[in-house]
């Protein structure tokens, strides 16, 4: 899939992974870093004076009154949390930002963030990237040096534990979702799915090579078993995933 960036924007990066399937088939990974669209207050969660951090806060990084306590009722009437790292940035991982593993959800094609070990910008300093659509997981290391988005939703930083989750059992074809939390383990298919179709069983969301469990490109029906060990699923071009089993 090829995608034209803003010229005024930062360069594509490449980063390519292979891994073997299960079946022993050679699956190709791309991850393309750009920095599309999603500017001003696109693609993050507008800050106010009220609003905060479940987590207590995330410095410079986060929205500008994220540690002032409160939360923003939304036009339903219900609290909105206020994200801990702004969808657009490029952020200091212990000075600007807390290591942890964050959240990002209802992201359109052109979210992209990437994990590196230095702020020289070259192709050795990507740790980790990924384009988004959906939700998105990230886990940033205490020792990881950079942190960069572009074009995403606000990021929130998630709880360890999985108390209080209430698991589905069908979720969309577009996303990346955190096993016992977010879907329920057990056997999935999706029907239908065009070439393009790809998915990959996670023990974490570091998104490194040691990361993935399992992957496939599907074309036509898809199946795949979640095992309750497994830490994330993530699935992007396919059709909803439904659990059968």
């Amino acid at each position: 899939m090829s995608h034209h960036a803003n010229p005024h924007k930062q360069r594509s990066w490449f980063a390519r992974h292979k891994v073997l399937t299960g079946a022993g088939a050679l699956v190709v990974v791309v991850g393309i870093g750009a920095a599309f669209g999603g500017g001003g207050d696109e693609g993050e969660d507008k800050p106010t004076a009220s609003s905060s951090s479940e987590q207590g806060g995330a410095g410079k990084g986060a929205e500008k009154d994220t540690a002032k306590g409160g939360a923003q009722d939304g036009k339903d009437g219900k609290a909105k949390k206020k994200a801990d790292i702004s969808g657009n940035g490029t952020f200091q991982v212990g000075s600007d930002i807390k290591p942890g593993t964050y959240r990002s959800t209802g992201n359109k094609l052109g979210c992209y963030w990437e994990r590196a070990k230095d702020s020289s910008g070259g192709l050795d300093s990507i740790l980790a990237n990924d384009n988004a659509q959906g939700s998105s997981y990230v886990t940033v290391k205490a020792d990881d040096k950079i942190f960069k988005t572009r074009g995403c939703k606000g990021w929130h930083r998630v709880a360890e534990d999985k108390t209080g989750a209430a698991p589905q059992t069908q979720v969309s074809g577009n996303g990346m979702y955190r096993v016992g939390v977010d879907i329920a383990p057990g056997t999935y298919k999706a029907e239908g799915n065009k070439s393009g179709c790809y998915w990959e069983r996670d023990k974490d969301a570091l998104h490194e090579m040691d990361s993935i469990e399992a992957n496939e490109n599907v074309t036509g029906s898809g199946i795949v078993t979640l095992s309750p060990q497994d830490g994330y699923f993530k699935t992007n071009g396919c059709a909803d995933w439904k659990k059968a089993g």
